[in-house]
């Protein structure tokens, strides 16, 4: 019988092209394969620092996003109302020319007018000092609705975060512990890292009230009640202490628990005691002497107090112990809210505590410390924790990370062998940050960076009245250290006129009128609502895409991006890199293959709009432009002498690294590099880098720090005790009465738990969440052909009792409702998941005529959104006053704190999850029911 002969091996490409995924946060190492010109299939690259060859779903599917009937084509020009997604298309010129007929009369007269806020672009600091250089102070990123929480928890705490500023150290851990971690976000890392420990032997437990994903694997997992995750972590920190089972010396040498606070009342209460350098104060327990805390020699005192002229000077342990021990945290007081039993919180504290010290190790590493003392060995503590936006999106999260934070902290669990290690450019303290900046003078830059680290009230973003300098209200008495501004408070205050007038909002990627908003229906509403004369209450809309997303069809100007295999982009130490925990490590993308449509990478417009106003920054002193486009950018800038976007191959001949000068040759040398470059951290400076002085001096050489920034980790945040002295009438910078209290009881300067459940929610007691899978990141993921295969329709997940009481069945309907508005939706039962909670797929719902799919497309019929339920504002509080839904410290969006009320119901007469909004008209068009091309011959 004759067999058919069959190319085991077929030629698949002609050539491979290596360079960055853009599918999730990972920014993994990629190899595209060409074939006659064109993308054939992407694999991962195994040179490559943070996937070492290893690629998911996402990544695979990247081939689609180049290939999506959504791509916008060419610049347009909306000829219809708002909303209507009536545009015409328009040539670069003509769009170029209306962008800057609006863009210069504001920054002629008031730059503030213009609020240029971005999405998840991963160039924030371009698009930053773009913003910087108009002279507007309304710039923010994405952060603000996603991580601000995590992120600034972490920073104002030890120097670095979780997310993408740290990890594990997969290689030495025995036990790891998960909070809420997000399965979009550096999933092929941590699938990496599980796969390695869980090989090994090593423990995983997962806190997380769904068990999916990570959690499925955990060998242990705690479905806790969402928003309860400090009240859990503040009661394994009551039965570390109340053990014995911490680390004193840890505690003593490398953070601020042994430092002196003013005990008595009066307008210094809480501060720290000082030299005159401004240095905290010790007691120096060989000597019993007051010192200041990096004196060479000195071995802090964890107990010692001090007295001066009467006052009292108590060390930050005597406050941490008052606090952790009372029964308030006792694991039997904390059980029933967080729906963990009180045995199980002591089973988990108790496997910390043995792991971290009946495990411990030494590394036979010697190294030296910012005391000068010389050490033989670093001691391992094999105890590893990550988190996300889990316990980040409640309006407690800021104080809940914090928490987290010292729960790994008094273990001795962090920069330590099989602990959590930061990656470069952190750590770094907080003072090593700006500070937010809001001076805005017409025609000129602004005076400084927009987002930072506050240190007390003196930094505050507020006018001369008093009132907020930025449209998002971030860094003032309502969320005083809002480090990532309030992007989701942007279109409702620009269209309150709370507290100004808007002139044009410029937007990137930011799909605010579907997904990435509360309050969807509202803030389309608002989008599209016009004053008495007849006119937009928000006069213009920019809107940067590469894809005909809901937020197209509401914008008066779309400038169309690329897909990001068509462009340059720079994944920088400035910004976003892609750095482990032992390397610096940056990467750029490179256009694989060019555009066939009329569009134009963003950043690159940017740069064209810039020169075309001649901004300051962008020209030079005789009024020509300094860059041509993003390109030219990435290779010639320098923030300061020497330090550039890039930190590989500097220097006119390529030799140097982190410091150099301009190499013209460079984006050559990373392309034919991967993509990437990587410098390591040598062997013993690799460790305890906030106060290794081998580490400090690598990282000034490769720009990280200007000078050694040795630090303490700060249990105790003098800053949050600096706003409270405020509130309680302390100060030149006082509050406004109606926010004394709030400040008073949420700003406390040790970590502490609050209770977010809102006014108005009688009635409505059932927890709801979202949370997204691994193969979708953010919005464009379910417009992706492949990727739609998998996640097509979002039902309601809803747990094994709530489907009984309510008489459910999987594909039962079920009314969904919320103090703010109702959704009609199928359900599927979960028997993983919190008693009391319902979730849901994040970002699967479309609306009809978007992204280019069938009005009869699951998505746009099965899929639903759980945003449609939660406002960005809270109830009213019958004051009169805009409270907004957001942590009141950072002013996070408090996604997760949404409370809901279910109901069984008939199935709509079209089956067809509720509310319905009418199809948007597509200014691309549809899509082929099959999408299909083939490459090659």
């Amino acid at each position: 019988m004759n067999q058919p002969v069959i190319d085991t091996s077929p030629k698949v490409s002609d050539e491979i092209r290596k360079t960055t995924c853009y599918m999730c946060a990972c920014r993994c190492g990629i190899n595209v394969h060409m074939k006659d010109g064109k993308v054939a299939y992407i694999e991962g690259n195994r040179d490559h620092p943070v996937n070492k060859g290893v690629l998911c779903a996402k990544g695979s599917a990247g081939i689609m996003q180049v290939n999506a009937p959504s791509r916008l084509r060419a610049p347009l020009k909306r000829v219809g109302p708002r909303g209507s997604g009536e545009f015409e298309e328009i040539s670069w010129g003509e769009a170029l020319d209306m962008a800057v007929g609006w863009l210069n009369p504001i920054r002629e007269d008031n730059p503030e007018k213009l609020a240029f806020f971005t999405g998840r672009d991963q160039s924030q600091s371009f698009t930053s000092f773009w913003a910087q250089n108009f002279g507007t102070c309304n710039y923010a990123a994405h952060g603000g609705f996603c991580s601000v929480n995590m992120a600034a928890g972490g920073i104002y705490t030890m120097g670095g975060a979780f997310w993408e500023f740290g990890q594990p150290d997969w290689d030495h851990t025995k036990l790891f512990m998960l909070f809420g971690v997000a399965e979009d976000h550096d999933s092929n890392p941590i699938k990496m890292g599980l796969g390695k420990i869980k090989a090994r032997g090593a423990r995983v437990i997962g806190v997380n009230p769904i068990r999916s994903g990570y959690n499925a694997i955990a060998d242990d997992w705690v479905g806790i009640t969402p928003g309860t995750d400090g009240l859990f972590i503040m009661a394994m920190i009551h039965v570390l202490m109340k053990a014995g089972k911490i680390d004193l010396d840890y505690l003593s040498r490398y953070t601020n628990a042994p430092v002196l606070i003013n005990a008595t009342e009066g307008p210094e209460k809480g501060l720290f005691l000082k030299d005159e350098d401004g240095k905290p104060l010790v007691i120096d327990r060989a000597t019993g002497e007051l010192t200041a805390f990096d004196e060479p020699g000195v071995r802090p005192d964890l107990s010692a107090t001090y007295e001066k002229d009467g006052v009292t000077h108590r060390p930050v342990f005597h406050q941490m112990a008052e606090r952790y021990l009372s029964d308030e945290y006792a694991p039997e007081a904390v059980a029933e809210a967080c729906g963990v039993p009180a045995t199980k919180i002591r089973a988990i504290a108790g496997e910390l505590a043995r792991v971290a010290f009946d495990e411990a190790f030494e590394l036979d590493h010697e190294w030296t410390d910012f005391r000068g003392e010389k050490h033989a060995k670093m001691i391992g503590r094999p105890v590893a924790m990550h988190s996300m936006r889990g316990v980040s999106a409640h309006a407690n999260g800021f104080q809940t990370c914090r928490a987290l934070h010292v729960l790994q902290i008094i273990l001795g669990t962090v920069e330590v062998p099989g602990g959590f290690r930061f990656k470069p450019p952190y750590p770094k303290p907080v003072e090593a940050h700006p500070t937010p900046h809001c001076k805005v003078t017409p025609n000129s830059p602004l005076d400084g960076p927009h987002l930072g680290f506050v240190r007390g009230p003196e930094h505050l973003a507020l006018k001369e009245d008093g009132s907020p300098a930025r449209i998002d209200k971030a860094f003032t008495w309502e969320n005083p250290m809002s480090s990532h501004g309030l992007m989701h408070m942007v279109i409702s205050n620009a269209h309150a006129g709370d507290p100004y007038k808007i002139d044009t909002l410029f937007m990137y990627m930011a799909n605010m009128s579907w997904n990435s908003s509360m309050n969807t229906k509202g803030v389309m509403e608002m989008l599209t609502d016009k004053d008495e004369n007849g006119d937009y209450v928000i006069p213009h809309i920019i809107y940067s895409d590469a894809y005909s997303s809901e937020m197209v069809a509401y914008a008066d100007l779309i400038l169309p991006d690329t897909t990001y295999l068509e462009r340059h982009d720079c994944i920088s130490l400035l910004d976003r890199p892609i750095c482990e925990a032992g390397a610096a490590a940056d990467a750029i993308r490179w256009p694989v293959v060019e555009p066939d449509r009329d569009v134009r990478g963003f950043q690159s417009v940017l740069i064209d709009l810039a020169n075309r106003m001649g901004l300051p920054g962008f020209t030079k002193e005789d009024g020509s432009a300094k860059w041509t486009d993003y390109a030219d950018y990435i290779v010639n800038h320098e923030r300061k002498p020497g330090i550039g976007p890039l930190a590989g191959f500097r220097g006119e001949d390529g030799d140097k690294e982190g410091r150099g000068e301009v190499n013209p040759d460079q984006l050559n040398r990373y392309i034919e590099n991967g993509g990437f470059y990587v410098a390591h951290i040598p062997e013993g400076a690799d460790y305890y880098k906030p106060w290794n002085n081998a580490y400090q001096d690598w990282a000034v050489g490769m720009g990280i720090y200007d000078s050694p920034q040795p630090y303490l980790f700060q249990l105790y945040s003098e800053p949050m005790r600096k706003f409270q002295l405020a509130a309680e009438g302390h100060g030149d910078r006082q509050p406004p009465d109606h926010l004394r209290q709030q400040i008073k009881d949420t700003m406390d300067p040790l970590p502490i738990w609050y209770e977010t459940d809102q006014t108005g929610n009688e009635g409505f007691t059932v927890n709801a969440l979202t949370q997204r899978p691994m193969a979708m990141y953010h919005s464009w993921g379910t417009q992706n052909a492949w990727l739609r295969q998998l996640h097509g329709r979002n039902p309601l997940y809803v747990p094994t009792k709530l489907m009984r009481e309510h008489g459910l069945q999987d594909g039962d309907w079920a009314k969904v409702s919320s103090p703010h508005g109702q959704i009609t939706v199928p359900v599927m039962e979960m028997a993983a998941l919190n008693d009391n909670t319902v979730w849901t797929w994040n970002a699967i719902g479309k609306r009809k005529g978007a992204w280019a799919l069938q009005e009869d497309a699951p998505e746009a019929t099965e899929g639903f959104l759980l945003n449609h339920l939660i406002h960005e504002l809270l109830p009213p509080k019958g004051d009169g006053l805009r409270w907004a839904n957001s942590d009141p410290i950072t002013g996070q969006a408090a996604w997760f704190d949404l409370k809901v009320r279910i109901e069984k119901a008939e199935a709509p007469q079209d089956a067809e999850s509720q509310p319905e909004f009418d199809p948007i008209k597509s200014p691309v068009g549809t899509g082929p029911k099959d999408l299909a091309w083939k490459v090659g011959k």
